[in-house]
């Protein structure tokens, strides 16, 4: 019989998570029957929107999250033993699992487990980054949602993660002038020297508004918001006339034990006929295979750029899921097992 590790939650989080909020348990796997494969993880993923779905965690649940697992047993057509593929199975080292339904599991799958392309020399860990959620993440809200033109302003908090490093190079490569925000002067000099942000700031050291000031005297276009708080406030309150905004993420909120709130946004929403949309990138399950296709062809010229964070090591996958919340990957941040 097979049997598989697995990281559960020890107990909910009261504010920032700790190692001792999760324990490493094992378990009997079941026959793999039809339908189903076997795979074994390769890469776990860590990422901001964990923190946000843990109070659908019950204590003793494996703890949820993205995978990439080789097939080492299919009973599934179209899955072939050999093959990757990107599953929300969460951190657990062999899963046995339904595949090939099509559509995703409510209430937290991003997506149905999925095969890996064929990357060829580019890493695999990057389907759980620039090719792939988080990769998505980027592409759909700002291109379908925000529309950016030639010669706009587009805004991005958290710059250096995972989604808002790709979505201030794809803002570029549209034309625009990109301004990122990021929390250290060593994240603030990669966007600019190796990303391309026209101006990037440390949120730490500089009062937003006034660097938003400096950097678009006329105002911002395109607010991308991956962080929420009083940095959103300060942008939302710096856009021109028919902004759009896009929140996916609240990064600053999630270890919060009281949200913070948007305070005197009502008069500049109306003043400024400003437009806020929220988005889920799993409204685009169906037209997953077009984001990954254009953001390869982008990585293989060279016009996206990406970095990795790797942990190694199953045991260590919490410390590196508190690293991240506490901002300390560049670009993606991902478990090697």
């Amino acid at each position: 019989m097979v049997k598989a590790r697995k990281i559960v939650l020890v107990r909910h989080f009261q504010g920032p998570p700790r190692t001792e909020d999760f324990r490493i348990e094992e378990e009997d796997l079941p026959p793999v029957k039809e339908g189903q494969i076997l795979g074994e993880a390769v890469y776990f993923s860590v990422d901001p929107f964990q923190k946000g779905h843990t109070a659908m965690h019950k204590v003793g649940d494996t703890f949820y999250g993205a995978q990439v697992a080789r097939i080492v047993e299919s009973r599934a057509p179209g899955f072939p033993v050999g093959r990757h593929v990107v599953a929300y199975w969460g951190w657990r080292d062999r899963t046995v699992a339904d595949v090939g339904s099509g559509r995703p599991e409510p209430p937290l799958y991003v997506t149905p487990p999925r095969l890996v392309p064929h990357l060829g020399d580019l890493p695999l860990s990057l389907s759980l980054g620039v090719l792939g959620m988080p990769g998505n993440s980027a592409y759909f809200p700002l291109l379908d949602i925000c529309k950016p033109t030639p010669g706009e302003v587009v805004a991005v908090t958290g710059a250096a993660g995972a989604v808002g490093s790709v979505v201030g190079q794809i803002a570029r490569i549209k034309g625009c002038t990109v301004i990122g925000f990021a929390g250290s002067d060593a994240k603030v000099k990669w966007l600019k020297e190796d990303l391309g942000f026209h101006h990037a700031f440390n949120y730490k050291k500089t009062d937003v508004s006034t660097a938003l000031k400096q950097a678009a005297p006329d105002g911002v276009d395109v607010y991308f918001d991956n962080v929420g708080g009083d940095i959103s406030t300060a942008v939302m309150s710096n856009m021109r006339y028919r902004g759009r905004i896009v929140v996916i993420g609240a990064i600053s909120q999630y270890n919060d034990l009281e949200h913070q709130k948007l305070v005197n946004l009502p008069f500049t929403f109306l003043a400024q006929q400003l437009r806020l949309e929220g988005c889920s990138v799993a409204r685009y399950h169906d037209r997953w295979e077009e984001g990954i296709s254009q953001l390869t062809k982008w990585v293989r010229e060279s016009k996206i750029k990406y970095r990795e964070t790797v942990t190694k090591g199953f045991e260590n996958t919490p410390r590196a899921f508190i690293g991240m919340l506490r901002g300390e990957n560049f670009g993606k941040a991902v478990v090697k097992l």
